[in-house]
């Protein structure tokens, strides 16, 4: 992406869009073009997901995406001051299939490895959005299996478990040595997305099909398992258990909380002598 350069005989770089007026920002719009977002209205999807992710890591997103009307052309326009973390969360959020995304992405790769964040691409990002929509989504199966009869809801929850993987979940804990309850911290995005799917799957059926009864909600949850045991088969060409795993969510957590703070240091206004 050109405009995200390091030559000086090319087009101005990153840095050549920052301001300084209280604080140290870059406007949405700006990267929105660097981006190859046609306008904000596209934008803002991406601005959504980066302000997901800095809601997961407990960084204040109103403090990193200001909104603020700014004029535009002789126009009054809304856009967005963002921090050097908040551009480098966008990016990392944006479409990797379009050039200037991607070789933004790269870019920043290089340029966050001062601040100690080595995460490459969008891929860790989506498994912490993932990751919090699937303890959302399990809030909401536990409530419509409770309301629809489970009285062993651990029962229930393993009838997914031995339809997807083939064993319960104490059982994968043991094949793949972790901790108990720490199973989905290791998980790649796409084992996280089809657990994701099982259980809106599970919950949609159970409301859809009016289905009643610990030992019908338990076969429901065992046969939604079953099916997407076969979709990830069939697209990945491995069996669920066997998926590779990755680095610890609260590693890649920690690695983004640190890398905001140094990045929150390297732009905090210098006072004048």
């Amino acid at each position: 992406m050109t405009d995200i350069t390091e030559n000086p005989n090319t087009n101005p770089t990153f840095e050549d869009f920052k301001n300084e007026n209280g604080m140290t920002y870059w406007w949405a719009s700006d990267l929105m073009k660097m981006l190859g977002y046609p306008n904000m209205k596209s934008f803002q999807k991406v601005l959504d997901r980066a302000t997901k992710a800095l809601v997961s890591l407990n960084i204040p997103h109103y403090d990193n995406i200001v909104a603020k009307q700014r004029e535009v052309d002789g126009q009054d326009t809304q856009d967005f001051k963002l921090t050097r973390f908040a551009c480098y969360i966008t990016v990392m959020n944006g479409d990797p299939k379009k050039i200037q995304v991607a070789e933004a992405q790269s870019y920043f790769a290089q340029q966050t490895r001062k601040f100690e964040l080595y995460i490459q691409d969008n891929t860790e990002i989506d498994r912490l959005l993932i990751r919090e929509e699937l303890t959302e989504g399990n809030k909401s199966l536990a409530s419509a299996a409770k309301s629809a009869g489970v009285v062993n809801y651990a029962n229930f929850q393993n009838a997914g478990y031995v339809g997807m993987y083939n064993m319960k979940s104490w059982q994968l804990e043991k094949k793949r040595g972790v901790k108990k309850g720490k199973l989905m911290d290791n998980m790649g995005r796409t084992e996280l997305a089809a657990n994701l799917f099982r259980i809106t799957q599970t919950e949609e059926r159970i409301k859809n099909k009016d289905v009643k009864g610990q030992s019908n909600l338990e076969q429901t949850h065992y046969e939604v398992g079953r099916e997407v045991r076969k979709i990830v088969a069939e697209n990945v060409g491995k069996s669920p258990e066997n998926l590779p795993q990755e680095k610890q969510l609260p590693e890649v957590r920690k690695e983004l909380k640190q890398g905001y703070k140094k990045m929150a240091s390297e732009d905090k206004p210098k006072r004048k002598p």
